[in-house]
């Protein structure tokens, strides 16, 4: 990846908690002392039980946020792109991170301290206030996904994982935007890779989807999302 430096006054993401609040003239100090930083593709930078290190914000690239399970089992639980925050499960109520966050391609990211956060959260309401917004509708969405892994067969939660993820990042020639591996998907569909590559195969010779190598594209949305409609 090029080496950027990411400049808040002149960032295009306009989705970005930090972006939102610069009209504000307390959040200058705090801009002043971010961390930014590149994160190779696969690499780690926050490791479930380390100790915390604030919030990260994705000025460019992908990620994907991990928790562990039972036995080891990885589940993923949120995927990530521009302008988005990475981090926020636990921050400010545990010392220790409560899950973890790789990049899904090379990836740059602003980092502001733990101790900074706060301050932001003590004296600036304007940004407090969208904060805990944002914190509803996370919650309001991990009740969602509880309830359809629940009441989902395997094949519309790969329906509703492909269909996330088709909306999260879009299409370009066909494809979906993002390196997403069998494995990936099942983790995030809460399934397994085999049940994963058995659906994929199925929805390719219903004319419903298309891979190429590793990528795959969304050929009937509409179709896809009419099976899963009763969910939603």
């Amino acid at each position: 990846m090029k080496k950027e430096t990411p400049i808040c006054d002149s960032c295009s993401n306009e989705n970005c908690f930090i972006k939102k609040h610069l009209y504000l003239e307390q959040m200058q100090q705090y801009i002043e002392k971010k961390n930014s930083f590149v994160c190779k593709k696969s690499q780690q930078f926050i490791i479930e039980g380390a100790p915390t290190q604030g919030l990260y914000f994705v000025y460019k690239g992908k990620v994907k946020t991990v928790k562990t399970g039972i036995y080891g089992r990885e589940q993923i639980v949120r995927l990530t792109t521009n302008g988005d925050v990475v981090g926020f499960r636990g921050f400010a109520t545990s010392k220790r991170c409560l899950i973890s966050a790789s990049a899904l391609e090379d990836t740059i990211l602003c980092n502001f301290s733990n101790e900074d956060m706060l301050d932001i959260l003590k004296n600036v309401p304007e940004f407090t206030f969208d904060l805990m917004l944002f914190y509803a509708e996370e919650l309001n969405k991990s009740e969602n996904n509880i309830r359809k892994i629940a009441q989902m067969n395997v094949r519309e939660r790969v329906i509703d994982t492909l269909l996330y993820i088709h909306r999260k990042f879009g299409q370009s020639k066909g494809v979906i935007e993002l390196d997403l591996s069998r494995r990936d998907i099942a983790d995030f569909a809460g399934t397994t890779e085999e049940q994963v590559i058995r659906v994929i195969s199925s929805l390719k010779k219903e004319i419903l989807i298309k891979t190429v190598g590793k990528k795959i594209g969304l050929l009937n949305v509409e179709k896809m999302r009419s099976e899963i409609i009763e969910h939603k």
